[in-house]
Order: structure tokens, then sequence, then C-alpha cells
């Protein structure tokens, strides 16, 4: 939602700005308004008025700046049949006033159409259809937009019509105006008393609105000239003249120290605008002496000149700008389009592609306009991507939320099993079903990490619980087992002695032999396991110290640290795995074991055949053996 918002604030301001300069362009054929009502033609050299023409061509576009607009609603939120009543809530508007609303409506409708022509397309497509044969259903919410735009256009063209009739008759009323100017001209000998007169018709002139542009310039020509007309035929009170022409000059040359100044603002856009309310106040100004006229002109519109390039240039600077704005945005959007989201598997490939995700938006709201042709259609890409991306880590997260829930409820079942069962005293049979259980255990997948940890101890706890009421029933086994903690007391004893012994010249493999050794050895009191299991760790660290056994220390190790940072689901999954890898090489070592009595010793090739076969069961002993440190190593963990 922020980054949609910064987009259309983005395309509101940039249509605000390109509206203006539109109309400043277009602004050559407006109703100009006069300089003076005695400063001639002849007088005005023609580079000034082309200077004050091209300065008047800017007046619309400063007042349209000027003139606060409020931001367009977003109707990117809406539906199609909620842009349909939006587009019909137009139609209550003055027609001039709703342009820009009728353009972001359509932009957000059609964008909305066009996905759906998509969709069809794909579907089509899909369904085993040449592409070339597609043609859209028809849309009967597009059918009654199309009827609003059509509405809209006939107004649209009915206002403009208005508008030009009131140009006509505005063309007639100043016609009008300068005949009369024209007829007292014509009366020099009651000059003098059509002063007020004139005032009058000159206030009046301006007072009328703009007139056909093809009349702009002949009608404003003959205005000026049946004023200045009057102005040389009047023979009126020189003390009067003479005022008046200081007056003006004076308020003159103060417009011309004001234009002046504004060279010294850095703000280009309001040195403009304040430079076209010095021309506005210019053209209020009545005339000044014919001697001087020429040379206040030229003094005016060399300081108007500089601004205007400072104008001009601002705006081929703001042009380069989107160029490399464009560039930038293009750059981004393939940087988005270019992440793979079929790959994402995991929930951190998930979180991984998001950062980076966040982190192009922001890029992007660092980012200034692109031209206004190419921006609206830039961010659309853009944000149809970012949609896109965070509707599958939707659809992903919820498939993973499901599947979890159904893992919970399958180990829940088999917590419930195991429950049942923890109090059987038919050791042999419950204790089949109990590793059944386990086994199942292991080929369901993860369940969330709030439940994990619970729904683990619940079921290991029950299963632990028949076991040790087992043994406590079974004292034969008792006796096997402390049997073998004695053996292995003998064993620990073996090795530090191999350790301490500083004559000692083949440790590391008599090590070895202990540690198969120790593999073959069965189970211990289950009080004494991690006591035992601790002695001999400390031996075998030892012995890895001082016989430089790296390549088991290092793997050892390397997994300890691997299991630091690692939660307690995922040393739960690895648990599970090590013990089923721990299962196919005992299953690997049976097969192996069985095999040797195929073998002939007797002959070169089987007493060869025989040798490797007895170096691949010492080789999947030492396997077993660290896989049975690594289960240790995670059982302490948990």
């Amino acid at each position: 939602m922020e980054l949609r918002e910064m987009s259309e604030s983005c395309e509101n301001q940039e249509k605000d700005v390109t509206l203006n300069t539109e109309k400043a362009d277009n602004a050559a054929t407006a109703d100009a308004a006069p300089e003076a009502q005695t400063e001639t033609t002849e007088n005005i050299p023609v580079e000034a008025a082309e200077a004050t023409t091209a300065v008047d061509n800017t007046q619309n576009a400063i007042e349209q700046e000027q003139q606060a607009k409020p931001a367009a609603p977003d109707y990117s939120a809406l539906d199609k049949q909620g842009l349909v009543a939006a587009l019909e809530e137009q139609l209550q508007r003055p027609i001039e006033a709703i342009r820009d609303d009728v353009n972001l409506i359509k932009v957000a409708f059609y964008t909305l159409r066009n996905a759906e022509i998509a969709a069809e397309r794909e579907e089509f497509v899909a369904n085993g259809n040449e592409e070339a044969a597609f043609a859209p259903k028809e849309d009967p919410e597009e059918v009654k937009f199309k009827e609003l735009l059509n509405t809209i256009k006939e107004k649209r063209a009915e206002f403009n019509a208005e508008q030009e009739a009131a140009k006509a008759e505005n063309l007639k009323k100043k016609q009008a105006i300068i005949d009369e100017i024209k007829s007292i001209v014509g009366d020099p000998d009651n000059i003098n008393k059509q002063y007020n007169r004139i005032q009058q018709l000159q206030h009046e002139f301006k007072a009328i609105g703009e007139v056909p542009a093809a009349n702009v310039t002949e009608t404003w020509k003959n205005y000026q000239k049946a004023t200045e007309n009057f102005y040389d035929l009047l023979k009126m009170n020189k003390e009067l003249r003479d005022y008046d022409f200081k007056k003006n000059l004076e308020a003159k040359q103060q417009l011309c120290a004001e234009a002046e100044s504004l060279d010294n603002i850095d703000d280009v856009l309001l040195a403009f605008r304040k430079l076209q309310d010095l021309h506005n106040q210019w053209r209020e100004i009545g005339p000044v002496a014919k001697e001087i006229r020429e040379e206040l002109w030229a003094r005016f519109k060399d300081a108007s000149a500089k601004i205007n390039k400072k104008y001009q240039a601002f705006f081929e600077n703001r042009k380069e700008k989107e160029k490399e704005n464009e560039a930038a945005k293009i750059a981004l959007c393939e940087k988005i389009e270019a992440i793979d989201i079929d790959a994402l598997k995991t929930f951190a490939k998930w979180d991984e592609a998001t950062k980076v995700i966040i982190s192009l938006q922001e890029e992007w709201k660092k980012l200034g306009f692109a031209s206004r042709k190419v921006n609206a259609d830039l961010f659309a890409r853009f944000r149809q991507t970012c949609d896109k991306f965070f509707a599958r880590k939707a659809e992903f997260f919820k498939a993973m939320k499901e599947e979890f829930a159904a893992n919970l409820e399958k180990k829940i079942a088999l917590c419930e099993k195991a429950e049942a069962l923890k109090d059987s005293t038919d050791w042999k049979k419950t204790a089949d079903k109990l590793v059944a259980l386990q086994k199942e255990w292991k080929t369901i997948g993860p369940v969330v990490k709030k439940h994990s940890d619970a729904v683990w101890k619940r079921f290991i706890a029950a299963c632990d619980y028949f076991f040790e009421q087992k043994n406590k029933q079974t004292s034969s086994v008792h006796q096997a087992e402390h049997a073998n903690l004695a053996a292995k007391r003998e064993i620990i004893a073996a090795i530090n002695a191999i350790i301490d012994d500083e004559a000692e010249t083949d440790g590391a493999k008599k090590v070895r032999q202990l540690m198969k050794k120790w593999q073959e050895t069965g189970h211990v009191p289950f009080k004494e396991k991690d006591k035992i299991y601790a002695e001999y760790k400390a031996a075998i660290d030892r012995a890895f110290d001082k016989f430089d056994m790296k390549e088991i220390r290092a793997e050892l190790s390397n997994f300890e640290s691997s299991l630091g940072s690692s939660s307690q689901d995922k040393m739960y999954r690895e648990r599970e795995r090590l013990v089923r890898t721990y299962e196919q090489k005992c299953n690997e070592l049976k097969t192996y074991e069985n095999n040797l009595g195929f073998f002939n010793a007797r002959s070169k090739g089987g007493n060869s055949m025989l040798k490797e076969v007895e170096r691949r069961i010492q080789k999947i002993k030492d396997e077993l053996s660290i896989l049975e440190q690594k289960i240790k190593l995670v059982d302490e963990k948990l």
C-alpha cells in the first residue's frame, strides 16, 4: 500500500507540471492584454513585442501552477463495478473539472480489464487452443464504461462549442469597443471631452474574456492602434499629461528594478512566477514619454530574458534527470523480475527474498519522477512483480501452515498410541510396537516450533517410561548392562593407558580398534550412560590430540559447531536423519558380514576380495562410531 500511495502522488504531481508546461507552450494564441494605452507598435521594436508575447504565453501556465489542486482519489483500490460507479459520479461534476479523474479511472479500469483478458488468454492457450484464435469475452462492465466515456466526450464537445461561441461573442464586443474608439478619434474637436470615456472603454476591453485564437493578434493590434491614435491626437492639458508620464515612468522603473533583482533568487519557479506578476503590472501602467519608451522597455525585456533562460534551463535539466530516473527504475524492474520465485522452497529463502524485495522498494521510493509517458507504466510493472511475489509467499506460508498442522495431528496421534502402550507388561510385543511408532514418527515432517518441543517430549516420555519399566523387570538385561559398563570402563582405561605410554608408536591404530570394540559393546545402565560416555569422549578427545586424528575430530567438531546455531526442531530432524543413517549402516554391515562366508580365501583372488570386504566392514564400523557420537551430541543439546 505504501508503494501504491507513492506512485499515485508522483503521477498526480507530474500531471500538474506537465499540464502547466503544455498550456504554457500552447498559449501563443491566447488573448493578450495591452501593454500601455499610448505606447504604439511603431515605437516598440519587433524583438520587444515578441518578448512580450512570449511572456504572455506562459500566463495561463503560471495561473494553473498557483492554484492548489486536491490530491486525486486512489482509484486503483476499486474493482470494475466501483470504477464504473466512480465514472458515473464524474458526470455530476462540471465537464471542465473532471479530465484528470476520468483519465485516472480509465487507467485503473483497463489495468483490471487487461489483467482479466490476459488470464482468459492463458486459460485459452492452456486448454490446447491456438493463441491467434483467442478472442476475449464481452464484458458488460466494459460496455457500460465505454458508453459513459462517450457521454463524457459528447459533453466535452458541447462545452468546447459553448466556449468557442462565448469567444465569438467576446470578439464582437471588443470590435464594438474598437469601433467606438475609432469614432472618438474621428472627432478631434471634442477629443478632450472623451478622455473619461476612453478610460471606461479600456476598462471594459480588459474585462472581456478570450476571443478565438485566429483573431487574437489582429484584434489586439487594432485596439492598440486605436488607443494610440487617441492619445496622439489628444490635446489635453500638458501638466496633466506630464504628470501621468512621470508617474508611469516611476512605476515602470520600479518594475525594472524588481525584475532585475529576480536574478538573485535561487528558486527558478518562484522567480518566474514573480516575473509574470511584474508583466501584468506593466500592462496596467499607462505610457511614458515617447523618447524613453524603447530604452525603458529594453531594460525590462533584458531582465525578463535572464529569468526566461533560467526557466528553460530548469526544465531541460529536469528532463535529463527524468531520463536517469527512467533508467534506474527499469534496472529495479529487471532486478525484481530476475528473482526466481519457483526456487523459493524454504522459509529462510522466502525471508531472504523478502528482504531483497523490500530493499528494492526502498530504492524505488528514493528515485524521482521518470518522464510522464513511461512513469505510470514502470510503476505498474514494478508493482505487478511485487504483488505476484507476496501473493506466492502467502500461498507458500498457507500451505506450510496446513502441512505443519497435519503433521502435528499425526504426531499427537502417535503420542496417544505410545501413552496407551507405556503401562503394558507384554515387553516384547509392546517394545516392537513402540519401535514401530518411533520409525513412523521419523517419517512425519516437522511441526511449528511452538509445538515441536512439547509434542516430542510427550512422545519420548511415553517411550522412555515403558523401556525404563521394561529394564527394571528384566534382571538379565541389567546384568548384561553392568557387564557392558565394566567392559566400557576397561576400554576407557586402555585408551588412557595408550595415551600415557610415551613409548607407544602405533597409538592411533590401537585407539581405532578400541573405538571399534566400544561400538560392539552393548548398552549400559540408563543412569550411567551419560557419565560413561562423557569419560569415553574425554579419553577419545585426548587421543585425537595426541595422535593427530584430525579427520575424525574435525568432523565431530564441525558437527557440534553447527548444532550451536540450530533450533530445537531442526535438531530433532537432524537426530532422526542420523538414526536413519545409523540403521542403514547397520544393515549394510550385516550384509557384508554375511557375505564373508561366501569367499574362498584359499584362492589368490578370493583372498584379495576378502581383504577388500574386511576393509569395507572396518570403514562402516568407523562410520557407525562417528554416527553414534553425533547422535550423542544431539541428545546432549536436546
